[in-house]
């Protein structure tokens, strides 16, 4: 699987409103710039900025198996530039900044895509 994504982005973006849907294991997120994206929690939980996930350098990215049903226990603001997600697999080390979350939320089709054509190549699941 790839190392992630680079969005080039000439401002910094901000969020106008955050809403956790805890029901639907979904976040949505409206930015100033006018975008919309609503991230799966799945999605967000393999795609985390953590080390334990993205690794200390490039190529050390982990493949995060069986988080289908993955949710959001809650969201923390980490100063004015982020926020940390605790999923209900108890992983919480993500630091998610409004510029890695306007990125994925760009390229979530592409990365979801690239994340099951990985899973099946390894012959794992997204089923826990």
């Amino acid at each position: 699987m790839s190392g992630g994504f680079k969005t080039p982005i000439v401002r910094q973006v901000w969020p106008v409103e955050i809403r956790l849907k805890s029901q639907e294991k979904a976040l949505e997120i409206d930015f100033d710039d006018g975008s919309k994206f609503r991230y799966p929690a799945e999605l967000l939980r393999v795609e985390s900025p953590s080390a334990e996930v993205q690794g200390h350098g490039p190529g050390q990215k982990t493949l995060v198996a069986g988080r289908r049903h993955v949710g959001i226990m809650s969201l923390e603001p980490v100063g004015n530039y982020a926020i940390r997600i605790k999923f209900d697999d108890l992983h919480d080390t993500g630091i998610f900044t409004w510029r890695y979350l306007y990125g994925l939320g760009k390229h979530a089709d592409e990365l979801f895509a690239a994340y099951v054509k990985a899973l099946e190549e390894r012959g794992l699941s997204r089923e826990p």
